[in-house]
């Protein structure tokens, strides 16, 4: 597993370099005179190095979230300090394998450097042209580029001296695996409220009263706020915003692909490493020796590895024309790819489609209308913020902007109007009295300010205003309570050995459950229970709106070759070796961290901060 790592972060590091030509934020962005943020030990933090590192930061974070998200951001949240501190741990690591004397040849040096695309040229060869220019735009010379493979391949090997060879304990495995591998059978019933032999009769003024008085969280309001808002949405202003005729137009030639589709077809393709392969297996299927199912299974793949979705003829290069020739579930080949020979299988016929300019733009009209109008209101944010500034109310910004006013009783259970978007319950949640009214964002584009302008704390109801909730409360508690008693007592009835049916119950069996199983329709903690009961015993469980009757009929453990034992055990003990050999490096990397001298030039990481502002 750390062999596994090991190479999984060599990879890593040969996927950023064919991003470098993407990612356009080089030390060219700085003033072209700033190499380095500071050095550890004897090596430098190269500006590129940070800046590239943070831009993946970043861009990563943005896709976990979802939304774009500002430097300022990044920085609130403390992106910025978690990659200084993850390129200082890496350059340690390069002083430290230098300090020992680890290097790889120029040989290999020179591999990694021909296997990046971006240094190709278009008859697919190395062109060392692209390599100067791509580098010489990210602010790297070839030196630098170089000395970073070589770099990285040695903290590989570094990394691969520590790690190397650690295992967790077998016993440790076997315990794990033993565990999750036992078995349980059981057989169980239901009772619920149709169940009962008597029903249960409605509340008395005592009982309510009381249920009141011992359940007074149910009957308690929140916290209300009293707000006065100002907001802003482009649905409020989208059907007074032009459209420009011409640019929805542009819009939907912008998008003829979508709104003009070709013929179509599902196609699967199944890409071999040599021709000599190719031919034998579609000549294996011509002599219905074998299929296309069990040529994709030898090759260790899924259908879904191969499943090339709808695609067109073009898409299909040399093959278009065949695999659009023939019959679904026809299969053809091999055609040549850009990954070698491929047999292609048809599943299926896409008939073309087209949505007219007219039929489209009723919607696209929208979508520019209302595009349009979230940037009048962002637009209009300066001169709102100036308002606010100069001590406006929220009363004047209605009446000078176009934002309209209005008041909301807000409270954790409020989720209408403004109070249904996120920001505005957030912010609702955290105003305080006489809070200087900011300006928010809301989800779609709008704005808002608010003013708090008194609080009602948490209060417990009148009995009177909550009497027939109270009442139905009850009804629910003394009706579950009473089946639950009713289990009790059949349960009490049932033997080690009796059938369910002599209690009038209709049973299910449930076999070779694991603690990893889920019975439909049970409640949370099911299984756990299950695996707390002995063989015989006869248990109940309140699911809250039923009552299950369990009795334990069987229970084992897996046998010592158990196919699924020995698959369990190999995940465990892989699992908690590679979290060892983690443990171990990361000790390693605190300890090297300790003894190295790191200076940080605070001049220079600004500077490549505001590069992202």
């Amino acid at each position: 597993m750390a062999k596994s790592k090991a190479k999984q972060s060599a990879a890593w590091v040969i996927v950023v370099l064919l991003l470098i030509g993407l990612l356009g934020f080089g030390a060219g962005g700085l003033s072209g005179t700033i190499r380095s943020i500071g050095t550890v030990g004897d090596k430098t933090i190269p500006v590129v190095q940070y800046q590239r590192a943070l831009n993946e930061q970043i861009r990563a974070f943005e896709a976990q979230v979802g939304t774009p998200v500002s430097f300022v951001q990044a920085q609130a949240i403390g992106l910025d300090q978690q990659v200084l501190n993850g390129v200082i741990a890496e350059r340690t690591l390069d002083n430290e394998a230098a300090k020992l004397g680890l290097s790889v040849g120029d040989e290999r040096v020179r591999e990694e450097v021909l296997r990046v695309p971006g240094f190709r040229g278009l008859d697919g060869g190395f062109d060392r042209e692209a390599y100067r220019s791509s580098l010489q735009r990210n602010g790297m010379t070839e030196a630098e580029f170089e000395t970073s493979i070589r770099e990285e391949a040695a903290r590989t090997l570094l990394q691969g001296a520590i790690v190397d060879g650690v295992e967790a304990p077998q016993a440790y495995a076997d315990t794990l695996a033993r565990y999750i591998g036992e078995q349980r059978s059981i057989t169980w019933a239901t009772l619920t409220a149709d169940d009962l032999t008597q029903p249960v009769p409605g509340p008395t003024d005592a009982d309510i009263q009381t249920f009141y008085d011992e359940n007074p969280d149910q009957f308690t309001a929140p916290e209300t706020r009293a707000i006065t808002y100002a907001w802003l949405t482009p649905d409020m202003i989208q059907d007074d915003v032009t459209v420009d005729a011409t640019a929805v137009r542009q819009l939907y030639d912008d998008r003829i692909t979508q709104y003009v589709r070709p013929e179509r077809r599902l196609v699967e393709r199944l890409v071999y490493l040599d021709q000599t392969e190719a031919d034998a297996a579609i000549a294996a299927i011509t002599a219905e020796e074998t299929t296309f199912e069990d040529l994709v299974a030898e090759r260790g793949l899924a259908l879904t590895d191969v499943d090339m979705g709808d695609v067109d003829e073009n898409d299909l290069g040399a093959a278009g024309e065949a695999v659009f020739a023939t019959n679904p579930g026809d299969i053809v080949g091999p055609f040549e790819t850009d990954f070698g020979p491929a047999l292609f299988r048809m599943n299926a016929v896409l008939a073309a489609d087209e949505t007219t300019f007219e039929e489209a733009e009723p919607e696209l009209r929208a979508e520019l209308a209302a595009s349009r109008a979230r940037r009048v209101i962002d637009d209009s944010r300066e001169g709102i913020n100036d308002l606010l500034a100069g001590g406006a109310r929220l009363e004047d910004l209605a009446d000078q902007t176009d934002l309209r006013i209005a008041t909301i009783d807000w409270s954790t259970e409020n989720r209408d109007d403004i109070a249904a978007y996120d920001s505005f319950r957030n912010a609702a949640a955290t105003v305080a009295e006489g809070d200087f009214p900011d300006l928010f964002e809301l989800e779609d584009g709008g704005i808002f300010t608010l003013r708090l302008d008194g609080i009602t704390p948490p209060a417990l109801r009148p009995l009177a205003d909550v009497k027939d909730a109270a009442a139905e409360a009850w009804q629910v508690a003394r009706t579950q309570q009473a089946v639950a008693e009713e289990a009790e007592a059949v349960a009490a009835e049932l033997s080690a050995t009796a059938g369910f049916e002599t209690v009038a119950l209709v049973a299910t069996t449930e076999e070779n459950l694991t603690r990893r199983s889920f019975v439909e329709g049970t409640p949370p903690g099911f299984i756990q229970r299950v695996f707390e009961m002995e063989t015989g015993e006869v248990t109940t469980i309140d699911a809250g709106t039923f009552v299950a009757i369990v009795r334990l009929e069987t229970q084992s453990v897996p046998a010592a070759d158990d196919e699924a034992l020995t698959a369990d055990r190999d995940v465990f003990a892989n699992s908690a070796s590679a979290g060892i050999a983690q443990d171990i490096f990361e000790v390693f990397n605190a300890e090297i961290q300790r003894d190295t001298d790191v200076a940080i030039n605070p001049a220079a990481v600004t500077a490549v901060h505001t590069s992202f502002q």
